[in-house]
């Protein structure tokens, strides 16, 4: 059965997909999936573009299985079936290995590093020029506070990134989109997302963040749309330049 994708919901993807120029004739673009609604939620949408676009792109899904649970790898190979995709699953010990870096401590970002340093070596055996994450509006939003409360420093993910020199390029496609547009995709699409095994996905420092903007947002419910239009409009001239001892 095809599925229609809300009008206004289309559009936004679509802008997203124009303003950053993510896809182009004779891509090969890499999709990471997690088995999460997001990951999943995407996998349908460029799958769907692709037969509907002026332009000519190859599509290749992978699931990186990190060793956090068994079993794992075949709840999201059912639903990888459901999206007409070549996709791959790969088993990878990244959760020990991310456990034994990090002695306990930071375990999130040497696991969250071992995974892009594998999906980037993947991307380039494979030939892919694209590498698409299904990051969406409060994805980037959240990163922007983790960074600042967490990290120190004033950056967030972009829509669009060039690595590598060039060689390779992030996208996210579902970057002007709410985390419930994605959910109502979700359903559309018939997908059943399989939950998260990591053991600390329940109290990451992105839980924190993410809890205390949805306590804002249902102050202010207009605000998440101006703090995503101030992340492009950056006046430097009135930030501080610090020195530190």
């Amino acid at each position: 059965m095809k599925v229609a994708i809300p009008k206004a919901i289309n559009k936004r993807i679509g802008q997203a997909l124009h303003d950053y120029q993510m896809l182009a004739d004779g891509d090969h673009v890499l999709l990471a999936v997690s088995g999460g609604v997001d990951s999943l939620v995407l996998c349908h949408i460029l799958k769907l573009w692709q037969q509907k676009a002026p332009i000519s792109y190859t599509l290749t899904a992978v699931h990186l299985d990190m060793g956090f649970a068994a079993g794992q790898d075949g709840l999201v190979a059912n639903q990888l079936d459901n999206t007409n995709l070549d996709y791959q699953i790969i088993t990878t010990t990244l959760d020990p290995e991310a456990l034994a870096l990090s002695e306990g401590k930071d375990v999130c970002f040497h696991c969250a590093r071992n995974r892009r340093s594998h999906l980037f070596e993947l991307a380039r055996s494979l030939g892919c020029n694209k590498l698409a994450l299904g990051h969406h509006k409060e994805d980037i939003i959240e990163t922007f506070f983790i960074n600042i409360f967490y990290g120190g420093n004033i950056s967030t993910m972009l829509p669009k990134q060039s690595l590598f020199n060039g060689d390779l390029h992030i996208i996210r496609p579902l970057s002007y989109l709410r985390k419930n547009e994605v959910h109502t995709l979700a359903e559309q699409f018939g997908i059943e997302p399989v939950a998260n095994p990591c053991p600390q996905s329940d109290s990451s420092k992105r839980v924190v963040i993410r809890q205390k903007l949805a306590a804002l947002y249902k102050e202010e419910p207009d605000i998440q749309n101006t703090i995503f239009a101030s992340l492009a409009n950056v006046k430097t001239e009135y930030l501080p330049k610090i020195t530190r001892n």
